[in-house]
């Protein structure tokens, strides 16, 4: 359950955006979360919003005082502690409603669905382009966060889903970016 928290205050300066700051430290979030082996820490973006959309530049950790102890200990802001303000680990506010946020995934580009089906599949471009029409590619209109893989070095934006809110906390397992579909974290 998540009884506590602490925010991460991403401080943009000339050379960086807010946006460039808030993708390197959630990078390392994951690879700390990778590492230890963690799925009960829950994030969410305290100014996370559809109009105009955008996460913001707040990352909240959510999990147990214990917990978000254990992973404070590790070193994993090193390099980053110029850009970041840290808050205390502070208990959730008693009357907190609750929500998921999950990654959602969209199917944005035709041509490199193509090209991987022709890869896979050993098909000529025609068929490819018969099976993926370019009708199937969609628009994301939700908030992301840009992240470079660290398998790949590819980049790639994380679209993020925040569900409707609820009175009551729902248990469960967060992923490595801290996301989950049934999980929910305190929303304040």
């Amino acid at each position: 359950m998540t009884t506590h928290y602490l925010e991460l205050n991403v401080q943009p300066d000339p050379e960086t955006s807010a946006a460039q700051l808030l993708g390197a430290l959630y990078g390392r979030l994951h690879i700390a979360l990778v590492q230890q082996q963690r799925s009960d820490i829950g994030i969410s973006f305290p100014h996370y919003s559809l109009n105009p959309r955008g996460v913001g530049n707040v990352l909240r950790l959510h999990s147990s005082e214990s917990t978000l102890r254990s992973l404070m200990q590790e070193d994993w802001l090193k390099g980053m502690r110029d850009h970041v303000r840290m808050t205390d680990i502070k208990p959730v506010p008693e009357h907190a409603q609750h929500c998921t946020f999950r990654r959602k995934q969209f199917k944005t580009n035709a041509e490199r669905m193509r090209r991987r089906r022709m890869k896979r599949k050993g098909e000529t471009a025609g068929q490819a382009t018969e099976a993926i029409p370019a009708t199937i590619e969609r628009k994301p209109n939700l908030p992301y966060v840009h992240l470079r893989s660290h398998s790949t070095a590819q980049p790639f934006c994380l679209f993020i889903e925040r569900s409707t809110l609820q009175e009551k906390q729902e248990g469960g397992e967060f992923n490595r970016y801290g996301l989950s579909p049934d999980a929910t974290v305190p929303w304040f």
